[in-house]
Order: structure tokens, then sequence, then C-alpha cells
């Protein structure tokens, strides 16, 4: 199920409809590699895109308000935590959160489990586009009170893709 080439991947995680897939397509500079809806819910499988021929770029469902039965919820639960806990190739996480919303609690949950478990992972602030300045800096300042520098991400503009693929060139790169 998943790729056995052993090749090093990067997880995109975060609540549904948060911008993951959106984020990818940002990031590859191919606007429909991976799914986007407006709708909550839809990546409903773990799906790997290989970037490059060098590594993966792994989209995972996004948690919170899916509008899919609680038998699906948990199905999706299990193969994430398998997934995360398991994959010796899975070298970055990036945490996605919305701007506007900031942490919730299931994204702390998910902060703390990465840093227990000793995954490295980097926090993006998505969805900047639809924040004035004041309200971004708010947003972007009530992300850095959990210890982590988010890097904000705009799809629209184009914001801070340059910043998370140096950050991603970082893990990946052979030392």
């Amino acid at each position: 199920m998943f790729p056995a080439d052993r090749l090093p991947e990067i997880a995109f995680l975060g609540r549904s409809n948060v911008g993951k897939s959106s984020l990818i397509n940002a990031l590859t500079g191919e606007k429909g590699l991976a799914f986007t809806s407006s709708t909550p819910g839809r990546t409903q499988t773990i799906n790997f895109y290989r970037v490059d021929g060098s590594y993966y770029f792994v989209d995972l469902p996004g948690y919170g308000y899916a509008r899919v039965p609680p038998a699906h919820l948990l199905e999706w639960k299990k193969l994430i935590d398998a997934y995360l806990e398991k994959r010796e190739t899975l070298k970055l996480s990036c945490l996605i959160l919305d701007a506007r919303r900031g942490w919730m609690p299931k994204d702390l949950d998910l902060k703390r489990w990465l840093e227990y478990h000793g995954r490295q992972y980097l926090v993006v602030a998505t969805k900047t586009d639809k924040l004035n300045q004041g309200e971004q800096e708010r947003g972007l300042c009530a992300i850095r009170r959990e210890g982590v520098e988010p890097l904000p991400f705009s799809a629209l503009t184009g914001r801070g893709v340059r910043e998370i693929w140096q950050a991603i060139a970082k893990t990946i790169q052979p030392r």
C-alpha cells in the first residue's frame, strides 16, 4: 500500500480544509496534482506524490469536521497513526494550521504526539491572504505562543513557498 522504494517522505498533516492539498500543489507548481475542494474531508486516503524522483510528498486525510461516518474516521485514525508511528522513511511532518484559527485542541495533540515520538516537524500557517496585516500578526503571534515559529503561506499569492522549500531541503539532503 505504501511505496517500498525507501525514498524520504514529507507528510502534510492538519485539520480538514486547512489547505494541505493546496500547499502541495503550490510547492510542486502543479495546480491539480493534489485534489482540492472547499468541502472538508475530500482526501480520504494517504496519497503519495513522487517529487523530482527523489522523495515523496504525503497528503494525509484531515482531522476534524469531515462529513463521513464515524467508522470511516476511526479507520483514518488507525491508518494515520500507523503511518506516523512506524514509517521509517518519514523525515518531516508539516503541521498545517489555518492562520485565522490558530491552534485547535487536535492540532496541539498532534504537535505533542510528534514531539513525544521525536518526529521532526515544521508548522505552516495557511490562508494568510484572507487576513489583513494586523490580523496576520495576531494570528502568527498566537501560534508562536506554543514555542514554534510558523512559516506563513498563501496558495493565492505564493507567499512562503521558498521558505517552506528551504526547510524541506534541509531535512532531506543527505548528511
